[in-house]
Order: structure tokens, then sequence, then C-alpha cells
């Protein structure tokens, strides 16, 4: 589309940005009427529910999928200080903002601005490359969706009584990797996208209903890890290409001094 005349690729985009439009729609229109399907499949597995161990469980599983998402910021911290030498606490007080906005949103399209913003004035990120690689990170950049994708998998899994295979628990993780870089970066979006990871496994999908009813406060800190993700890779990226430097934090008059 590039190398062809903008009048002839213009069609084409209109239609891609049009489909996308589509497939939010749907989604918003399929987490709305969510709630009141998910109410009737988890008062049928409550009243069926044999023990409180179906509730016990689940707490297991919030507990495993927040411990993961704390191994990987911690990760993450590693790489900026192993790659760009930055203290972690550095990096952590410059993207606290936009990981405050990402937790309370749920939403990485949502908090791109204030990302942007951060990782430019308080990070040191040169502004060419924190708008390049942060509009693709909060696309595809979902390593915290990936990784509750895949231990929702076999919670569900074990939760029906199900015994996973080395192979079908390789192929959760890869399918969880995929699934999550086509997830739309709108709150829910991944909860849709396990349906894929559970129908390639096997594991029935009516256990979407188990997880469900803490899905939201789990939603609201993967998000924020896959801020802390964009915001760390850009650091690297910048410090590669010598475009990492001190933080210049702008005022709010900047703009109105400088004219």
């Amino acid at each position: 589309m590039i190398l062809i005349p903008e009048k002839k690729s213009k069609p084409v985009k209109k239609f891609f940005d049009g489909f996308n439009e589509v497939i939010l729609k749907m989604i918003d229109l399929i987490m709305l009427a969510a709630p009141y399907g998910v109410f009737a499949l988890l008062a049928a597995l409550v009243v069926e529910s044999p023990s409180v161990d179906l509730f016990k469980a689940l707490i297991w599983y919030a507990f495993t999928v927040i411990l993961g998402l704390l191994i990987m910021i911690a990760f993450y911290n590693l790489l900026v200080w192993v790659i760009t030498k930055k203290n972690p606490s550095f990096f952590l007080k410059g993207i606290s903002p936009a990981q405050l906005l990402a937790f309370s949103t749920s939403s990485s399209a949502a908090t791109l601005p204030v990302t942007m913003e951060r990782v430019t004035e308080h990070l040191g990120v040169d502004e060419e490359v924190s708008s390049f690689v942060l509009p693709i990170g909060a696309t595809i950049n979902m390593d915290g969706t990936s990784l509750y994708q895949a231990v929702a998998a076999v919670f569900i899994a074990q939760a029906f009584g199900m015994d996973l295979s080395l192979g079908v628990q390789l192929g959760i993780i890869v399918t969880a990797t995929l699934a999550s870089i086509g997830s739309a970066a709108v709150p829910g979006a991944g909860m849709v996208m396990l349906v894929i990871v559970l129908a390639q496994a096997g594991i029935p999908e009516a256990g979407l209903a188990l997880i469900f009813a803490i899905d939201r406060p789990l939603d609201m800190c993967r998000t924020a890890v896959n801020v802390t993700g964009d915001a760390s890779v850009s650091m690297i990226v910048a410090k590669s290409l010598g475009r990492l430097h001190d933080p210049k934090v702008k005022d709010w008059d900047d703009n109105y001094k400088s004219n």
C-alpha cells in the first residue's frame, strides 16, 4: 500500500479501518450482554458445586495469575537495568502514571497517549522511537494477556478433570501467544480470544463461566503489565539506536512560552 499511489490504496485502508471498527463494536456488544449469561452459568455451577473447593480454586487461580504478572514486571525491570543501565526505580517512577491509568481503564489503547508522554519526557526515549514502538506495542504486545490465557486454560482443564499432555500444554502456550497478539486493545478482549485457546486444546468453553466473575480485576492487572512491557521495549530500542537521553519534562505552558 505504501508503494502504490495513495489514491488507489485509500479504499483498501478505509475497508480495514471500517472492519476494525466493526470488530470492536461486536466486542462491545458481546461484553454488554456477557454479564447476564455468565450470571446464569455461574449460578448453575454454584448450585451444583458439592463444596467450597471451587471457590478456593478460584482464589489460587487469581493468585497464580498475579504472581506470574509480578514476575513479568520484575523481568522487564531486569532487562531495562541490564541493557539501558537505568535504575529500576527510575523506570517504575517514570511509567507509574501510565500503569495506574492502564489499571483503571483496562485498555492499552486508552492509555497510549499517557504512555507516550511518560516514555518520551520522563524516561528519555526519543520521540521518533516512542511514536513508532508504542503504538505497535499497544496493538500486538499483550504479554500479560497471553500469560492469563495460558493459566486460565490450564485451570479450566483441571476444573473439568482433564489431563493435559505435554504436547497440549505447548499448544496452549503457542495459541495463547498468537491469540494475545490478535486481541484488541479494549477491556475484556482477552476473554473473547480465550475461546480460541480452549477450542485448540479441546477444553469445554463452558468453563469460561468459572473465571468470568474475577476476570475484571485480573484484566486490570494484566493491562498494567502490557503497558510496562511496551515502555521497557521502547527504552531498549532507543538504547540500541543511540536515541536514549536524559529526561526532559515539559511544563504545561512550554508551548505558550515558545509562541
